[in-house]
């Protein structure tokens, strides 16, 4: 991971693990009664512990990864076109301090639309610009490494249902190579090919890669760390994000297809998870699930300097 992040030109610190059978009981909250977590579910929740070190050394705000990713070599302009769409979601209009683009933000209104329409990433709206983040100043999650999401697209869900949809995006992998966790799985059903979308958290599996502001760090801190530890840590997220399971709601945005997804190195199917069982059959080559212009797969290349890089994603 650390040849991968070079070659991205991106600095990363690691956080160590800890050992799931050396957490005491009294360590783990509990509010209700309920069976102890799988250990090695506890030890894959030690990047539950990254608020903490955010609050503590009062960052303000920090990308976690978890350690098996991958992501396009592009992801710099990927997250650039993130930030003008989480811009256009979240910062107030620039003629207002408080009316924005998206009638149902932050949490859609009973009088409201049942639902509104997409909004053209060609065509976004002008907003007042950010102050203390390239991403906007009201976010407490960006959730942009992930197995599946839904996206919120009526009022009853009680989630903000503004949605950035940019068509023709190329380094987008098309419809055939893409799946989800949740189902239906609107963005593949109901968009066209190489379409990528930028929407509020909902239904989120598998925290790959997430940003935390400070304020969405002391947030976390609170709703998650010291409230009835239940589930995995990646549920436990969308819990937060969706303002359920006795979580308040916090702000979390999230893009479809992931930017950060997992990397499956060949071998047995057995290795690629300490927490779930992925069958006895055997993985023939190195891949990572819908990135195209992949980091890892393409880091000989890199290293030479070749400008021709290798997509495991054609249209062909």
């Amino acid at each position: 991971m650390v040849l991968q992040a070079a070659a991205s030109d991106i600095q990363i610190e690691f956080v160590d693990g800890v050992n799931g059978q050396d957490v005491p009981d009294r360590a783990i909250p509990r509010t209700s009664k309920h069976d102890r977590l799988a250990n090695a579910t506890i030890e894959t929740d030690v990047v539950g512990l990254a608020p903490y070190r955010i609050v503590y050394r009062n960052l303000t705000s920090a990308l976690i990864l978890e350690d098996d990713v991958d992501w396009d070599v592009r992801i710099r302009d990927q997250l650039a076109d993130f930030a003008l769409s989480s811009n256009a979601l979240l910062q107030p209009l620039s003629y207002s301090r408080a009316v924005y683009a998206d009638p149902t933000f932050p949490v859609p209104p009973a009088d409201g639309p049942d639902s509104i329409p997409d909004t053209s990433f060609e065509n976004l709206p002008s907003t007042k610009p950010p102050v203390v983040s390239p991403y906007g100043d009201d976010w407490d999650v960006l959730w942009v490494g992930h197995c599946g999401m839904q996206v919120p697209m009526t009022k009853d869900t009680g989630i903000a249902n503004g949605r950035i949809v940019r068509l023709n995006d190329m380094t987008t992998a098309a419809r055939k190579y893409l799946w989800n966790f949740p189902s239906p799985f609107i963005l593949k059903d109901n968009y066209p090919e190489h379409t990528r979308m930028v929407h509020h958290v909902q239904e989120g599996v598998c925290s790959l890669g997430y940003a935390l502001s400070q304020r969405g760090a002391r947030k976390l801190l609170f709703e998650v760390g010291l409230k009835d530890f239940t589930d995995p840590y990646d549920l436990l997220l969308r819990y937060f994000c969706e303002g359920t399971k006795g979580r308040k709601k916090g702000i979390c945005l999230t893009t479809q297809p992931s930017l950060i997804t997992h990397f499956r190195p060949a071998g047995p199917k057995s290795a690629m998870s300490d927490i779930g069982d992925h069958g006895d059959e055997f993985i023939e080559k190195n891949m990572s699930d819908m990135i195209r212009l992949s980091v890892r797969l393409n880091t000989d290349r890199i290293l030479d300097g070749d400008t021709e890089l290798w997509d495991q994603c054609p249209d062909e």
